[in-house]
């Protein structure tokens, strides 16, 4: 996992520079606490709330097992899945007698006929 990435997806990349500098990589990441966030200048008590609570996803084994689990839950593609053609039916209703309209005046009167008012 890249932490740059990690951070701009918080929207918080504007730590990106203190993470790096501090080596803070995905290996410390789920060990920081609230005073280490403190330490590297995470003053925003929002800020801290959003990087602990992404932490705290990151140690929960369903974070773990996710990417797995997506894996496991696809499935080839079979012959059953192939596109079908079927026959499409179209109708033209004409509910307002624009047809009428236009078979009985010009095409450049059709916007002063009596019809389209």
């Amino acid at each position: 996992m890249d932490v740059v990435v990690w951070l701009r997806s918080l929207g918080l990349g504007k730590y990106e520079a203190v993470f790096r500098d501090n080596e803070i990589d995905e290996t410390v990441l789920p060990s920081l606490t609230a005073e280490d966030l403190k330490d590297l200048g995470v003053l925003a008590v929002g800020h801290r709330r959003a990087l602990l609570n992404a932490i705290a996803d990151l140690r929960s084994p369903k974070a773990a097992e996710a990417p797995l689990a997506a894996l496991e839950t696809t499935t080839p593609p079979s012959k059953d899945t192939a596109a079908e053609r079927r026959q499409v039916t179209v109708m033209f209703s004409d509910l307002v007698g624009t047809t009428f309209c236009c078979r009985h005046c010009r095409v450049h009167d059709c916007g002063r006929s009596p019809c389209w008012r």
